[in-house]
Formats: structure tokens, C-alpha cells, sequence
């Protein structure tokens, strides 16, 4: 029986010809991640099984980015507890403060992980890897630090579906939007603990950027991971940013899938989801007249370089409606550096936004951003679930930067095209 990508990547991390869904195996890990939040927790663990060193001071990233500039105390607790320990351990790839960025977007811009490796993060969107060709999925954090001591880690090898890509999108209609519309049409469990595989033509027409937003949310399906198969583009991307050798695994021709699915590109419109889940999905063109105090773009999922100049080409020429708050986050310090160079912050902070040095906070109702009862945000980040982002009476839409920028300006949910674009 044919293995489809993931099973690939796995059967050769185990040490096995071939493996099918349902087994149980133990694989080598190629990276392992932490933050200042699931840091903290797996290595209070660690110390308890009072081992030495971890397996591999080249093979863990630690990177405290969601209460990051700390808080308040315990934040910053957290942060020493992690930053002692990378101290300890000597460990290689540890960011932050001024070279920091919110991980998943950091790691694959340091070049950390590559096509057909494996990795694990206490974070649940470390599946956004999968846009290398890679198998990265979230753990818990006693997994996580049991992966750093020992370099391997248990899995149910998943079963898969296919996610048959055609066409091209129109303008304005980004990856967010892709993955906002499949989440809607099969659900938040609709791809429990299976791994889901982009295939098709209409792949090449998504930029790496696209691929990463895509992969960030599979797990908002209840994926086990996303992945992508990996073409030039990847290759190019790779080069550029890392050293590291890649491996290409391609599905077999027989491969076996639960369910196939076809998305035309063309046929998507901007998306948006409703609180307070990210299943809960309209058109902009049909999400009515909702009125806003709030924007966020930036996150794990759109805060990349690509994003910030969707939202600036939005904002140019324009301003935020009268008490609209708006903060843009951009993802890593490169990124940031890059948006000054291109003149993107000149146009959020003439707009009326406020920018950010790279931080998790708003997301997780953390800090710097946190909304009051009644008040409702529109947010490129990747979950709504009550309370998300602040107080259980408060209201989170999911969108695309592009739609949050259009929305800022008319102070409703809104897309370019309402505001003459």
C-alpha cells in the first residue's frame, strides 16, 4: 500500500521501509520548540529526571515571544526560567528581545527547518512548517521536554485527506482566505489527527507566504499537520534562508486518502470568520453590517512581509475611522526592519495605527491588546474562541490583513473593493 507525503517522512524517521495509518511509532526528531510559556512548564520536568544535557544543543530552539516584552512579573519569570536554561544548555538557537520574532515565522526565516525533517513544538501551531514540506506538529509540553533529553518522540501516524488545489485567486483573495473557506466547509474537527496534503496545479499560484498561512491553521481543523508539496518556490525559499540539507518526499501514486476535496482558487472571495469559531465563515460580501473598535494584523499567521504590504497598500491614502484602534505586529525584527525600508511604517502610523516590536500578545489575549466586554476586534491572527482576546463578552472576527485594513478605515467589516480598490 502506497504512503502519502507525511507517512513518508515518518517511516524514514523511524527507521522503517513503510507505515500506515493508525500505527504507533517512535521517530527521531530534527527540531524541537519551545516558548515562554510551554518552556517554562517542560523544563521544571526536565530538571526532575535530573539528566545532564539535552540531546542535541543545535536541534532545540527557544524562542519567549508570547508575553514578550514581559508584562508583568511572572511573565518575566517565565522568560529567566527560559533564558537560564538556554544558558545552561548552551543552546544554539535562542532568540530574544532584538533579534526575537514570533516563532513560527522566526524559525523557517533563520532557517531552522527544512523539507522532510521533523519537528515538535509545545505550541499548536508549529504545524505551520508543513509549508517546507516538512512534518511539524504541536505537543504537549511534558512531550516536548521529554523530545529535547531524548531527540524522539511517539506518534500515531495519521491517515490523510487531499486537498486538490486549482486556479488562481483574484485580486485581494490571499491564503488566509483559502484556508478560512476550507475550515468553514469541512469544520473544526473536520480533519481530526489526520494530516492534511496540498496538492495541484493551482499550487504554484500561492506565494510561500500563502503556504505558511495555509499550514499555521490545519490545526484549526484539528489536523495533526498540514504539509505542501515541495516545488521550486520552496526550493528558492530554502536556499535563501538556510544551510541545512533538504530531503523531497512525494506522496505515491496509490497513496490512500479518507476524503479528496477540489479548491478552485478562482471561485474564493475575501473571507472572514465569525466569533466564535474559525468553522463559522461568511463572505465580506455577505457578513453584513458589523461595526468594530479593534484591528490586529500581524501574528504566526499574517505577519510576514507579504501581509504588511497588503495591509499598507490598503491604508495608503486613506485613515482610520475616527476611534478605531489599530496595531500592527510585525513578526520578526527582519520583517519589521524591511516594512521601515520599504516606507510600509510610514504608512500604518500616517493611517493612525500604532506598530509593535514582534509579539505574540494580542492573540492569546496576552497583553497589548486585550478587549473589553462588548467590544469586537477584526483580527488576521487565528482563533475566536470566547475570550480569546480579552474579556468572554468580547467579539473576535478572523480575516485577512488586506480585510482588516479595509475594515480599520470604515470602521465596519469591509474588503478593498468597498473602499474603491
Amino acid at each position: 500500500m502506497g504512503m502519502t507525503m507525511t507517512q513518508k517522512i515518518l517511516a524514514a524517521h523511524a527507521g522503517l521501509d513503510c507505515v500506515v495509518a493508525g500505527q504507533l511509532i517512535e521517530a527521531d526528531l530534527d527540531l524541537v520548540l519551545a516558548n515562554d510559556i510551554t518552556g517554562p512548564v517542560a523544563i521544571h520536568e526536565i530538571e526532575k529526571l535530573n539528566k545532564k544535557t539535552v540531546f542535541d544543543k543545535d536541534k532545540i530552539a527557544l524562542v519567549p515571544d508570547h508575553f514578550t516584552p514581559n508584562k508583568d512579573i511572572k511573565s518575566a519569570e517565565h522568560c529567566k526560567c527560559v533564558r537560564e536554561f538556554a544558558k545552561e544548555h548552551d543552546i544554539t538557537n535562542y532568540f530574544e528581545i532584538g533579534e526575537m520574532g514570533i516563532e513560527h515565522a522566526l524559525l523557517p526565516e533563520k532557517g531552522l527547518i527544512v523539507a522532510g525533517e521533523t519537528c515538535i513544538g509545545a505550541d499548536s501551531h508549529t504545524c505551520t512548517y508543513g509549508a517546507l514540506g516538512a512534518f511539524s506538529t504541536g505537543v504537549g509540553s511534558t512531550d516536548m521536554g521529554a523530545g529535547m533529553i531524548t531527540g524522539k518522540a511517539w506518534f500515531k501516524v495519521p491517515s490523510a485527506i487531499k486537498f486538490n488545489i486549482i486556479g488562481k485567486m483574484n485580486p485581494w483573495v490571499s491564503g488566509k482566505d483559502v484556508i478560512l473557506h476550507i475550515i468553514g466547509m469541512i469544520g473544526v474537527d473536520g480533519a481530526l489527527y489526520k494530516s492534511m496534503e496540498f496538492v495541484g496545479e493551482g499550487i504554484k499560484n500561492l506565494s510561500m507566504d500563502d503556504r505558511f498561512t495555509i499550514a499555521n491553521m490545519a490545526i484549526e481543523a484539528g489536523a495533526k499537520n498540514g504539509i505542501f508539496p515541495v516545488d521550486e518556490l520552496t526550493i528558492s525559499y530554502m536556499k535563501e534562508h538556510s544551510k541545512k540539507e533538504y530531503t523531497i518526499y512525494e506522496a505515491d501514486e496509490d497513496a490512500q486518502y479518507d476524503e479528496t476535496y477540489t479548491i478552485d482558487l478562482s471561485a474564493l472571495e475575501c473571507t472572514i470568520a465569525f466569533p466564535h469559531l474559525p468553522e463559522n465563515t461568511k463572505t465580506v460580501a455577505n457578513a453584513g453590517e458589523i461595526k468594530i473598535d479593534q484591528v490586529v494584523i500581524g501574528s504566526c499567521t499574517n505577519g510576514r512581509i507579504s501581509d504588511l504590504r497588503a495591509a499598507a497598500k490598503v491604508f495608503e491614502g486613506h485613515h482610520v475611522a475616527k476611534g478605531m484602534r489599530v496595531i500592527v505586529f510585525p513578526a520578526t525584527q527582519a520583517i519589521y526592519l524591511q516594512a521601515i525600508e520599504e516606507g510600509l511604517i510610514q504608512t500604518f502610523i500616517k493611517a493612525g495605527a500604532v506598530v509593535s516590536t514582534p509579539t505574540c500578545g494580542p492573540c492569546l489575549g496576552g497583553h497589548m491588546g486585550i478587549l473589553a466586554a462588548g467590544e469586537r476586534a477584526v483580527s488576521t491572527t487565528n482563533r475566536n474562541f470566547v475570550g480569546r482576546m480579552g474579556h468572554v463578552e468580547s467579539e473576535v472576527y478572523l480575516a485577512s490583513p488586506a480585510v482588516a485594513a479595509a475594515s480599520a478605515i470604515t470602521g465596519k467589516i469591509s474588503q478593498p473593493s468597498d473602499i474603491g480598490l
